[in-house]
């Protein structure tokens, strides 16, 4: 199982928030660039990069962030989500190197959006679906649709999609272990490899993922406290770290 170190982006620094909310924010680097080296250091093989700001205003925000990471982050696959609901944003941050998007609100608001993006960009896309008891929440979020995350996932069978990203916000930030009970019924709907993302906080947790089958999980607040360290989080989930050329 693959383990993916998370930088998120607000106001230009590297933050963690509380299950989501924009006004309970912990800095933890003043320059994201820096935090995602950290971890490309580390040996990590994939970094989840998220332009917060972006997804509450629905566009890239922090785009020099980003772009910059792409240019100097060498070795790691970057995948890039936040605020990216338009073909040219996507497109740019591809050329720029960019190894995954993340797909999020739009998969809710548009699915023809998706799947035209999805068959111009074969395998290259994750959606990200964001859950709050079960159901899908969009826009940064803020909203809460009448959506079940299972019930969309599984419309999605026929797309030429990466992965999956489903986060349980309920727990995101909280470090109280990711919603197995949730993951699990994810894991039966999802036709596509699923990246477990929220409360992962011990390597009792990384090894239940691995063995629920996940293809990886994303890691944030438990990695900046110090509670989890790269190199034992490789050996529970069976991963192993980049190797440096």
């Amino acid at each position: 199982m693959r383990v993916i170190p998370a930088v998120d982006i607000k106001g230009g620094k590297a933050v963690r928030l509380v299950q989501g909310k924009a006004d309970q924010e912990t800095v933890y680097d003043e320059d994201p660039v820096h935090a995602a080296r950290r971890w490309a250091d580390a040996g990590a093989r994939r970094i989840h990069i998220v332009d917060l700001d972006g997804a509450f205003d629905g566009r890239p925000k922090n785009a020099e962030l980003t772009f910059r990471i792409l240019k100097e982050i060498k070795g790691p696959e970057i995948e890039i989500g936040g605020g990216l609901r338009s073909a040219e944003a996507v497109a740019e941050l591809f050329d720029a190197g960019a190894a995954r998007c993340v797909i999020g609100t739009k998969v809710v608001e548009d699915r023809n959006f998706l799947k035209d993006l999805a068959n111009r960009h074969p395998g290259k896309l994750c959606v990200g679906l964001d859950a709050k008891d079960g159901k899908v929440v969009t826009k940064g979020w803020v909203e809460v649709s009448k959506l079940s995350a299972v019930d969309l996932i599984a419309e999605l069978y026929d797309l030429p999609l990466g992965e999956v990203i489903y986060t349980d916000i309920d727990r995101d930030g909280m470090l109280q272990g990711p919603n197995l009970k949730r993951l699990a019924e994810m894991r039966d709907a999802c036709p596509f490899p699923l990246i477990a993302s929220g409360g992962v906080t011990t390597l009792e947790n990384i090894r239940a993922l691995r063995k629920l089958g996940c293809f990886g999980c994303i890691i944030g607040k438990a990695l900046y406290d110090g509670r989890l360290e790269l190199p034992q989080a490789y050996e529970a989930a069976g991963d192993r770290p980049l190797q440096s050329t």
